[in-house]
């Protein structure tokens, strides 16, 4: 396992996540504890991407419970079809939020949260986990992020 990520800071975004998915994926590879990598994952996230938090919500019990982040503290359950997350959970489908406040009944967990990118990933065609990662800037996540975290979402429901 790599004790630290290779990224230059100075890339460009598409460059960076070209050099921190792999880092990510043989992270994981020969890891079999889900908690242990949605944590790593989180981690790499956050410091490889300079996010303000990255974190996963698992579906349990019909709810979204929180699991692995980096960042402030978090919103712990959330039902599904409420904000950003619970959306993402219901509609199966990635969203990209330019402005947090002007999404109808965002959940604040964190006034400093200005723009989100919220991915699920599935396990028997069911949506099993949500990635949220928020940034302190508006307008932060854009077609660049869901390709690729869409294809970390892959990595992940191989884990799952």
């Amino acid at each position: 396992m790599a004790e630290e990520l290779f990224i230059t800071e100075s890339a460009p975004k598409a460059e960076k996540y070209k050099s921190l998915i792999p880092q990510i994926e043989a992270l994981v590879t020969g890891e079999s504890d889900l908690v242990a990598n949605l944590a790593n994952i989180a981690s790499a996230l956050k410091f490889g991407m300079g996010y303000f938090w990255v974190g996963f919500y698992l579906v349990k019990n019909d709810e979204l419970i929180l699991g692995p982040f980096q960042g402030p503290i978090a919103c712990t359950r959330i039902a599904k079809g409420r904000g950003v997350c619970g959306t993402t959970w219901a509609e199966g489908k990635t969203l990209i939020v330019p402005n947090v406040d002007e999404f109808p009944g965002h959940i604040a967990c964190s006034s400093d949260s200005k723009s989100e990118i919220v991915l699920p990933a599935f396990k028997n065609s069911e949506v099993a986990l949500i990635l949220d990662v928020d940034s302190d800037q508006l307008n932060d996540f854009d077609e660049v992020d869901r390709a690729y975290l869409e294809d970390l979402m892959r990595i992940i429901e191989k884990l799952l």
